[in-house]
């Protein structure tokens, strides 16, 4: 399986939200059902926190792991002098985090397939995998108090983004015991209908996912999965016919055309470029005013739902539209 580059300062990837919001839901069902039946994922050993992974067992030790805790990759080589300052340092954290992250020691020589998979052009390299979805957190060495940053901000999106808290870690655990699998989760009651959405974005047919979303809301206004889903499916359906470069001309010809700028917003974010489209309707908001001021301002606020509430560019996108209506 290739990895998938989602950064945390990078791109909005639709797929990636979509999958986080089904890890988040599914982690917090398993964890939900083993408090229910007094039992729990297990405990590792403070040894176990920092593993050396090869591509023959990538898919368990890193992906699979990584739907309970983050993965920070840690790509060396024995003749890389950088990477000798770096490793132990990260070695050290991931003891200190007790539990919060595994590190994963990849050796770059002896899997040159993984290197080439992550995009890796000079190591040291450090990446994270969270939920099965990979993003890319520094290259070279770092500080100890920049990395410990970066990792801050590792678990704390893979606790509200993806709902992993980590793991239990018991000093007097035996080292290489296989910690216990969680219970299965039992399917809701709303699964079918989530999944007919899901296979109806993947085919494309946008209009029937949003219409199953909206069955879902309307008997559990609360679902969070189908919130973003639907908001998800909604973007997708409005930029489906839309000229790109007649869109992008419009809006360029009228910046104060309301309509022509929530367009061309759209197409930003569905192709990644998730600042320029919060910037694009902050603008037009200090540009506009009565219904068209208030058809942007909605707009954008459906945009930070696809986003997700906890990404840094919806917080600073916030205060920047508190500052232009007030």
């Amino acid at each position: 399986m290739q990895p998938r580059n989602m950064s945390m300062s990078g791109v909005v990837d639709l797929a990636a939200v979509k999958a986080a919001q089904e890890a988040k839901t599914k982690a917090e069902q398993a964890r939900a059902e083993a408090a229910r039946q007094g039992g729990g994922t297990g405990a590792v050993s403070p040894a176990d926190l920092v593993i050396d992974v090869d591509e023959a067992g990538f898919e368990r030790d890193v992906l699979q792991r990584s739907t309970e805790v983050p993965v920070v990759i840690d790509f060396w080589a024995e003749w890389c002098e950088p990477c000798k300052q770096l490793s132990p340092v990260l070695e050290q954290l991931a003891v200190e985090y007790n539990g919060r992250f595994l590190l994963a020691k990849i050796d770059v020589d002896a899997n040159q397939m993984l290197m080439q998979q992550f995009g890796v052009q000079g190591i040291p390299a450090v990446f994270a995998v969270v939920a099965g979805q990979a993003l890319p957190l520094f290259q070279g060495a770092a500080g100890k108090e920049q990395i410990r940053q970066t990792l801050d901000q590792l678990v704390q999106v893979a606790e509200e983004r993806f709902g992993l808290t980590g793991l239990t870690v018991d000093p007097d655990a035996d080292p290489g015991a296989a910690p216990q699998q969680p219970a299965a989760v039992p399917a809701g009651p709303y699964d079918a209908l989530l999944e007919a959405a899901v296979r109806a974005l993947d085919a494309g047919d946008f209009g029937g996912a949003v219409q199953a979303y909206k069955n879902v809301l309307n008997d559990d206004p609360g679902n969070s999965e189908a919130k973003l889903g639907l908001a998800q499916a909604e973007l997708l359906h409005r930029v489906q016919d839309l000229d790109p470069a007649r869109t992008r001309q419009d809006a360029a010809d009228k910046p104060g055309d309301a309509q022509a700028q929530i367009a061309a917003a759209d197409l930003d974010l569905v192709g990644g470029h998730v600042e320029d489209a919060f910037g694009r309707l902050i603008d037009t908001v200090r540009r506009t005013a009565g219904d068209d001021r208030d058809a942007v301002r909605l707009r954008l606020l459906e945009l930070f739902e696809v986003v997700g509430a906890e990404d840094p560019r919806v917080a600073a996108a916030r205060r920047a539209l508190a500052r232009a209506l007030f």
